[in-house]
This record gives structure tokens, sequence and C-alpha cells, in this order.
């Protein structure tokens, strides 16, 4: 026989009513230093005015930031399945690779673990999408644009969405760069989230 109290009932209709349980899994990041926003204080990374913009929206789900300064790909695929069975997304923005360019990493691996990041995304159930980066000039013409390269090749293979530059018209402008030239300002990540936006509304609209 079942024997539910009435506080019992009373607690499974507020959950039933509750905003939060109707919420999708909603977008998960996972990135590097650029996305967690290095060198900022909390709350001003583009990934935090991601959160903002889709409340503001009136999306009913959730930005979960799982971005780590530093991290390579590698380190990325040793941590994706635990989050993606955390988290349970509905998308991963997937931006990765930097750290792999500026180590000088073989683009042969850097292009397989993104591969391997992408194949782990999607036979989780989520849409993924792909952010592209570009390395600084010193490291040689052949190996910047192969290596930016790499990231319209994934998404394609991948039949994923492209945001072609993460730091489009913020990069090549040492205002809105940090004194490493390497990690954007606070004033250059709304124009980051624009950047993002811009592909990441079509998607989970």
């Amino acid at each position: 026989m079942f024997n539910f109290s009435f506080k019992a009932l009373l607690l499974s209709a507020f959950i039933a009513l509750s905003p939060y349980s109707v919420q999708a899994s909603g977008v998960m990041v996972f990135g590097d230093s650029l996305s967690a926003g290095y060198g900022l204080e909390p709350g001003q990374g583009w990934v935090d005015l991601l959160a903002q913009r889709v409340q503001e929206e009136g999306l009913a789900f959730e930005v979960v930031n799982a971005s780590v300064s530093g991290e390579t790909t590698s380190g990325g695929l040793a941590r994706l399945p635990d989050l993606l069975d955390l988290h349970e997304p509905q998308w991963v923005v997937l931006e990765l690779g930097a750290n792999d360019g500026l180590r000088g990493m073989p683009l042969q691996i850097i292009e397989a673990n993104l591969a391997k990041l992408a194949e782990t995304v999607q036979a989780s159930g989520a849409q993924l999408v792909v952010v592209g980066i570009r390395l600084p000039p010193n490291y040689g013409p052949r190996y910047t644009d192969n290596f930016f390269n790499l990231f319209p090749k994934l998404a394609e293979t991948f039949e994923a969405p492209l945001v072609p530059f993460l730091l489009e018209g913020v990069a090549d402008n040492w205002s809105l760069m940090q004194a490493d030239g390497l990690h954007p300002t606070a004033e250059a990540q709304p124009k980051i989230l624009g950047t993002v936006w811009q592909v990441l509304a079509d998607v989970i609209r």
C-alpha cells in the first residue's frame, strides 16, 4: 500500500510547479582561460554575460561554465565525460585548443583530440557548437594558418555551428587586451559575447 503523507503530497506539488523543474539542461561552455575569465573579476567574463543574456531573453535554461584556465584538449578529454554526466547539457560550446597551439603541439594531435571531444559531446546527445581560435603571429603563418583551419574543418566534419573566431575585433585591439597580450580585458567581454551570440542565438532558439 502507498502511504503518502499530506506533507509529502504538498512537497511533490511544489516541485512540479517549481520553475526549476521545467528548465532545460541548457548550455555548457567547455573552454580554457578565454572562457574561464582569466584576470577578470567574478561576473565579468563573457560566459557570465551569456547567462545574463539568456535570463533577459526569458529562456528557461541555465548556463554552466565548465572552463578551466590552462586547459588543453587532452585535459579536456579527461574531464568531459564526467561533466556531461553531471550537467546533461543540451548544447556544448567547445572552446579549446589555444593552449595546445601555444605549446607548439603537433597539429595532428590537436586535430585528433578535438575530434574525440566532438564525438564525446555528440554521443551524449548534446548539440555541439565549435569556437575558432587564432594564435599570435609570432608562431609563423604556416603553423598559425593551419591551426586556425582546424576549427571550420571540425565544424564541417561534425555538422556543427561555428563561431569563426572568438576574439574577432578584440585580439587586434591592444586597448581590449590585458598586458600579457593573450587575454581580453573586462571591456572586451560584451564584444566577445556578441560574437558568440550571433551564432548561438539561432541554435538555442
